[in-house]
This record gives C-alpha cells, sequence and structure tokens, in this order.
C-alpha cells in the first residue's frame, strides 16, 4: 500500500481550487452551525450544515429518507453531483455528513482534506455572497445501516470475538476522570482506545481536537502512520470495528479513515456514542 493517502473519497484543497466552477461539483459547508457559512464560504458553496441537521433537533437521529431528500433538492444537489464536504473543527462534523451520505447511496461524494482550516491557511478564497440555487428533486437510496451501530448491536457484540469496539476520545474521558457534563465516566466494556489530544489557544481555552489520525494542519496523515498506530492499538481489519466517541464527531473521522482511506470492510459508526451510552445507567461500562 502506498505510503501517501490516495483515495476517490478525498480531495486536496489544490484540487478543489481548481474546480470551483465545474458545473458536476457543489461544495457542501458543515459545521457546528451554519454561522461559519453565513459569514464566509468557499465560493461557489450550496448551503451550510450544522450538527443539528446531522442529528436533528427534534428526533435526535438522523434525517430519514423523507427527509435527506428535501435538504438536498433545496440546496440545488441532484443525484448526478459530485459533493465535496468541507468544514471548520478539523472536519469533525463535515465528515458525519460524508457518512450520511454513503448511508444513502449517494453515488460521489468527497471530503476536503484538512477543511476549512487548511483552505484558510493557504490563503485561499472566501465569500461571504448567497448562493443562487436552483433546486432539484433529489432521490435517495434505502439507507445502508450496516453502516451504522446502535446500542442493541453493541450489547449483543460485547462478547463476541469478531466484534471490536474502538474509542476515539481522549485518555481521561476513557478512564472516566472527566465526564464533559454526561452522567456516568468510563467506556464501553472491551473498548480500545484510539485517543483524540484537545487543542488549545494561546490563552489555553478549549479550540479544537486533534485527532490521532490527522496532521496539525488537519489532513489525514500517511497510510503507513495510520496503519502503524492500528497495529499498536491491535485493530483487526478481518473484525467487524465498531467506533465511537462523545457524540459522533471524532469517531466518524475514524470511521472514515478506517472505511475510505486504509479500506478496513467491516466498519459501523455508532453515532449517539457515549453521551447515550454513558447516560443510561443499565448499560455495562468499565474505567
Amino acid at each position: 500500500m502506498s505510503k501517501k493517502v490516495q483515495s476517490q473519497s478525498l480531495v486536496s484543497t489544490e484540487w478543489a481550487a481548481n474546480h470551483l466552477n465545474d458545473p458536476t461539483i457543489r461544495f457542501l459547508d458543515v459545521g457546528w452551525d451554519a454561522a461559519e457559512f453565513e459569514s464566509e464560504h468557499i465560493p461557489g458553496a450550496v448551503a451550510g450544515w450544522g450538527f443539528a441537521d446531522i442529528k436533528r433537533s427534534d428526533t435526535q437521529d438522523l434525517p430519514d429518507q423523507k427527509q435527506l431528500e428535501a435538504m438536498l433538492s433545496q440546496a440545488g444537489i441532484a443525484n448526478q453531483h459530485t459533493v465535496v464536504i468541507y468544514g471548520g473543527l478539523n472536519n469533525l462534523i463535515a465528515v458525519m455528513a460524508f457518512w450520511l451520505f454513503k448511508i444513502y447511496g449517494h453515488a460521489e461524494v468527497r471530503l476536503l482534506d484538512g477543511g476549512r482550516q487548511k483552505w484558510l491557511a493557504e490563503g485561499r478564497p472566501l465569500l461571504a455572497d448567497k448562493p443562487l440555487i436552483q433546486s432539484t428533486s433529489y432521490t435517495a437510496k434505502q439507507p445502508d445501516w450496516s453502516l451504522r451501530a446502535n446500542k442493541e448491536f453493541i450489547l449483543a457484540g460485547l462478547d463476541q470475538p469478531g466484534i471490536q469496539i474502538v474509542d476515539a476520545r481522549p485518555v481521561d474521558m476513557y478512564t472516566g476522570e472527566t465526564l464533559m457534563g454526561i452522567a456516568r465516566g468510563g467506556h464501553i466494556p472491551g473498548a480500545v482506545n484510539l485517543p483524540a489530544t484537545r487543542i488549545v489557544d494561546g490563552t489555553g481555552n478549549f479550540a479544537g481536537w486533534q485527532h490521532i489520525m490527522t496532521n496539525p494542519d488537519g489532513t489525514f496523515k500517511p497510510v503507513s502512520e495510520m496503519l502503524e498506530i492500528l497495529h499498536s492499538k491491535g485493530i483487526d481489519p478481518g473484525k467487524t470495528i465498531i467506533t465511537y466517541c462523545v457524540r459522533g464527531g471524532l469517531s466518524t473521522l475514524l470511521w472514515f479513515a478506517l472505511t475510505q482511506l486504509l479500506n478496513y470492510p467491516s466498519v459501523r459508526e455508532y453515532d449517539n456514542s457515549w453521551a447515550e451510552w454513558g447516560n443510561l445507567p443499565d448499560l455495562p461500562a468499565e474505567k
């Protein structure tokens, strides 16, 4: 396997800059909320989604097929478009949108390597214009729930040798020292920790997460480095891997690395993550 990341699912900022006026491509800005998109976005970006669009604020679940079709139609995205997704927070929420597109079978979807952070660092343009959107009639495929895990699936697999659970939270959350507003600390029994680390600004305030699979500029590490990390933790591509974190961002980024960059064949993202598991006292936990 090449040491460099080579994947149809990942595009560079240079590639994106060269395709800003490509009529077959739609850029989608996905952050914690739509504020960054409304302030400034990559030229031609068609919409700004937030976490509440992916985990709907009314149900705390993913959009159903009809809801997703309406979201994409309103954004002027058609089935034949290549969608390039990017965002702030090192693509933390953007990658959840990528996963959602995959669940509903969109044929051509990409993640911008490094996201908004790298685009800005390179001095590339951002605009505040409101795009003129021509709505479409998007038709989603039936959802592929083999990409997702729920608590019932995890409970059934806790003692199964073919299941491996991976926790993408920082070490202090994994061990239960830090609760992050959740009722219980600790981790799902048997989970292996691939920890993220906190990024702080010059005044010591929290500024984001450094994912174990990415470089400081938000781009993914070389394949050889990612594989070395996974092998050191005993992450087995022959098993069904379940990824989770606090609310799904860090773990979906890990799901992306495993499935889209490293070709792990069976990976499920537990998007409800510890925010659900840690708040349900009847579910088992370890520290």
